[in-house]
């Protein structure tokens, strides 16, 4: 029998309201999301997104995590383009080698019950 954990969440970032102050700049926003920047952008992984009630709502890999998670917010062919104002949290988790990748994302969809993941489903 193969013992698969879920991957530690290496970063983690919530959607809100930026509190802007008189000298302060504002810093853009990807729907609500304004620190995409802590999501590296040359490592793979895994993307969990959540919705405000710790609902898992999909689970996505990549090679570059950073690029993979605004297709997710801002593409018309996202799987997620519908509910976009459903999410409410983005954990990354990073894993290099593209087998893992593949092997947590599909265990996740299936452990967890990814709302919006329509492939990879044996649950059903």
């Amino acid at each position: 029998m193969i013992k698969i954990e879920k991957p530690q969440a290496d970063v983690a970032i919530f959607k809100r309201k930026q509190q802007q102050t008189e000298n302060e700049p504002v810093i853009p926003s990807i729907q609500g999301f304004i620190d995409l920047h802590k999501i590296p952008r040359d490592k793979g992984g895994i993307i969990l997104f959540f919705n405000r009630y710790d609902e898992l709502l999909f689970v996505g890999k990549a090679r570059k995590l950073r690029q993979r998670v605004k297709k997710h917010l801002e593409d018309n062919v996202s799987p997620l383009k519908e509910h976009r104002g459903d999410i409410h949290k983005i954990e990354v988790s990073i894993v290099e080698d593209p087998m893992e990748r593949e092997i947590y994302e599909t265990y996740l969809i299936n452990k967890l019950h990814a709302k919006y993941n329509a492939d990879k489903v044996f649950y059903k």
